[in-house]
């Protein structure tokens, strides 16, 4: 057995089935060793950022890390971007990056490149395996890495010798460490702020924001008369009828210090303390009173909903009833708006499905509109590196079993950083809505050029606009062998959405605005 076949067996008896790749001459023998082993879903994706963005939206949904195969330090380095927002978003990865064999190394060919150095930033774990017979041991470890609470990156460097030499044995699974539990102390602090204080927020991050804990979280609310909030960007919320109508922190630095100028007490749930998303001339980095204080319940890596059980349990709060939205929306009618849209979502949207969201600045306002539709699951862009929808909604389709519908909410300028995901949609046949928000511009740019107190002339202008020439989305869409249609009212978008969640297979709408 070579180092290759022993680390396909390795990750197949630690529970990773799926491989996402953009292989290349170092990888061959693992691809082979693909061949002959059953039981691995390979998925092909058209370049190493739709590779990483599909395996963070994989990760989100099915709860378990996929692998990854990337191509060198160079493949690795184009998928850094997702990899970014995977790290922020807390997804277990297993990255198997190739490399030179350990003899070539020393000759520096052209290819050759500090892979470790540029796994590092976006990774929790970092190996280079050395010895073929040392290949399933190491892939094991790294499958751990990649499932310690709350997920995080493991990337496994592969020198293309470790994987052909013969001598190789897989490795059994390692037990993966339990979520550590709370801390009873930050448990006792936590009920007697809520108690004693006044302007107390409860702000949700991570597996907080499942269902159950925002049960949870709004028992203890409402049994103290204080308030709960979501973080601005959530790897995934469960949201919809039966779940809190839970708001986030906005993104809009003067929104969000607004939103939180009354807070006296922060106490985090798996959560971080509001900060900007950058820095703005003259406006405070940190997003709530500097006077307030902050309390944590439970970190990233601790267990959030025992913690919340565990706040529910000292303050003796009674389960409280979840409010009820209201009717569900009838869709919007006329010309396209955020808020038309998102009412027509939540009109249309099948139960069970889920939202992979990059519509940037024209979705800054879908939440209020969607919490009376169906139960579903909302997941956003954590890093901030756009390109992440249309990978992320893919990955999702396939972690859900391809069982449920995916509606992409992507601005047009983001989806050209990764429109070939669409051709892996096509590929896979997975049931993906794409609705390309096409206002032919960089809209959130032009924004922030006020924001940061800069004065844009025709030149900056310039190179915030998609319009010259326009970009053809259909034909975008069916060069990939994705159905596509255009709308320019809100009855279309809701026809074409409607026949979409109908069938088994992706479908583009390239909504105007």
């Amino acid at each position: 057995m070579n180092g290759a076949e022993s680390l396909v067996h390795t990750l197949l008896k630690s529970g990773v089935d799926t491989c996402f790749a953009n292989p290349g001459t170092s990888e061959m023998h693992f691809v082979a060793a693909l061949d002959r082993i059953p039981g691995m879903r390979c998925v092909l994706g058209l370049q190493e950022n739709i590779v990483t963005g599909m395996a963070d939206g994989y990760w989100r949904m099915a709860e378990k890390p996929a692998a990854t195969l990337l191509h060198c330090g160079p493949g690795l380095a184009n998928g850094l971007a997702n990899l970014h927002n995977a790290r922020r978003a807390r997804s277990g990865i297993v990255n198997i990056v190739g490399d030179q064999a350990t003899y070539h190394r020393p000759l520096d060919a052209q290819l050759t490149a500090d892979t470790e150095g540029w796994a590092r930033p976006v990774s929790g774990w970092v190996r280079t395996a050395m010895d073929a017979k040392r290949v399933g041991a190491d892939a094991a470890v790294a499958v751990q890495a990649a499932r310690t609470a709350p997920g995080q990156i493991a990337t496994l460097i592969l020198p293309a010798d470790t994987a052909w030499n013969e001598g190789a044995e897989p490795a059994e699974a390692l037990p993966v460490p339990p979520s550590p539990a709370p801390d009873p102390h930050a448990v006792k602090t936590a009920a007697r702020i809520l108690r004693e204080k006044k302007n107390v927020l409860i702000l949700l991050g991570g597996v907080a924001l499942r269902a159950e804990g925002q049960a949870l979280a709004w028992s203890a609310a409402q049994a103290t008369g204080q308030r709960v909030l979501a973080e601005m960007s959530n790897a995934r919320v469960q949201r919809g009828r039966g779940r809190l109508q839970l708001e986030r922190v906005p993104y809009p630095a003067d929104m969000a210090i607004d939103a939180l100028k009354w807070v006296e007490h922060l106490i985090l749930v798996n959560s971080k303390a509001p900060v900007g998303f950058f820095a703005y001339p003259g406006k405070p980095s940190l997003h709530y009173p500097e006077t307030a204080s902050v309390h944590v319940l439970s970190r990233y890596e601790e267990d959030g909903l025992a913690a919340l059980q565990a706040l529910v349990d000292e303050l003796g709060a009674p389960q409280a009833a979840i409010p009820d939205p209201g009717p569900r929306p009838e869709p919007a009618r006329g010309a396209p708006t955020p808020e038309g849209l998102a009412r027509t979502l939540a009109a249309l949207m099948p139960e069970g499905g889920i939202v992979a969201d990059e519509s940037v600045s024209f979705g800054r306002g879908f939440y209020k509109e969607t919490h009376a539709a169906v139960p579903h699951d909302w997941l956003h862009i954590t890093g901030g590196a756009i390109g992440c929808g249309m990978p992320l909604a893919t990955g999702a389709a396939i972690g859900a079993g391809g069982q449920r519908r995916v509606i992409n909410l992507q601005a047009d300028g983001s989806a050209m950083y990764t429109l070939q995901a669409l051709w892996t949609q096509a590929r896979e046949r997975l049931p993906v809505t794409t609705i390309i928000l096409s206002n032919r511009k960089y809209q959130i740019l032009i924004g922030e050029y006020q924001n940061v107190g800069a004065n844009p002339g025709p030149t900056a202008m310039s190179m915030l606009d998609l319009g010259n020439p326009d970009l053809d989305w259909l034909r975008l869409a069916g060069g990939m062998g994705v159905e596509a249609a255009r709308a320019t009212t809100l009855e279309q978008c809701a026809d074409l959405l409607s026949q979409s969640c109908a069938q088994q297979a992706p479908f583009l709408i390239e909504l105007v605005i």
